[in-house]
């Protein structure tokens, strides 16, 4: 199987670049795309309507173009361009409950959800949800599984790829949040490869349907997801290496 480490650079460049060009606020690089693609893979797999030219033009002008959209599509764009933001910013540091919650709160603010108070922006959900026909755990098991979870999990600099997927499945399996748990568990995923030197990834809409295949079957078949995420990673490598800097 093959190692991160055998990608012509050190995926620990990614992470660099990324956090430089965001203090730098640099267009048109590394940074730029990502905040992009990132924002429009990972809400058009819930279900969002912008189409990249669109999730494009809302981070470069901070306006809406094309076709009629939904409110919620556009604020939860923007709010996609911020927890990029507050993810590289405290991209090495430990991933605590508290930044699960403040991850789902900037998600989720300004949207119409936001106004329901049983919703629970930025806490815990509060009613019974499911994952497809699969249940998900009770919303009164919610935090001492998520403690089991983060309790279980290396620390950062010690995580493997194979660990990274394994803690994917069981967040999404624990579905904490009462919407936006995808999002949240995928940015968590990207945050994760940046803390452990693994080749980072998006996970793409285009081939959502054997993501959703490998987190369904990934108890008894981990190889599908992790394949699937293995060809993100060749997808993410192959799009972004050119946009290094020297070095």
């Amino acid at each position: 199987m093959r190692r991160d480490d055998e990608y012509p650079v050190d995926p620990a460049r990614f992470a660099d670049a990324l956090r430089e060009q965001r203090a730098m606020r640099l267009k048109g690089g590394l940074y730029h795309l990502n905040q992009v693609l990132m924002a429009y893979n990972t809400n058009r797999i819930e279900g969002s309507r912008l189409d990249e030219d669109q999730t494009r033009y809302i981070y470069e002008t901070r306006s809406v173009t094309g076709e009629a959209v939904r409110v919620d599509d556009v604020i939860e764009t923007v709010n996609s361009f911020e927890l990029f933001d507050a993810m590289i910013d405290g991209y090495d540091q430990p991933i605590t409950a508290e930044t699960l919650r403040t991850y789902h709160r900037i998600l989720k603010a300004g949207t119409a959800d936001a106004r329901r108070e049983w919703f629970a922006v930025g806490a815990w959900k509060r009613v019974a949800n499911v994952v497809g026909s699969r249940a998900t755990t009770r919303p009164e098991y919610v935090e001492r599984a998520i403690e089991g979870l983060l309790n279980w999990t290396p620390p950062p600099g010690s995580m493997t790829f194979e660990d990274v997927c394994d803690f994917h499945h069981a967040f999404e399996s624990i579905h904490p949040f009462q919407d936006g748990n995808g999002r949240v568990g995928r940015i968590v995923m990207f945050q994760q490869c940046l803390q452990n030197g693994i080749m980072p990834f998006i996970v793409l809409d285009a081939q959502k349907e054997f993501y959703y295949r490998g987190l369904a079957e990934y108890e008894d078949e981990p190889g599908y997801l992790r394949a699937t995420f293995r060809s993100f990673q060749d997808a993410y490598y192959a799009r972004f290496a050119d946009l290094l800097p020297p070095g």
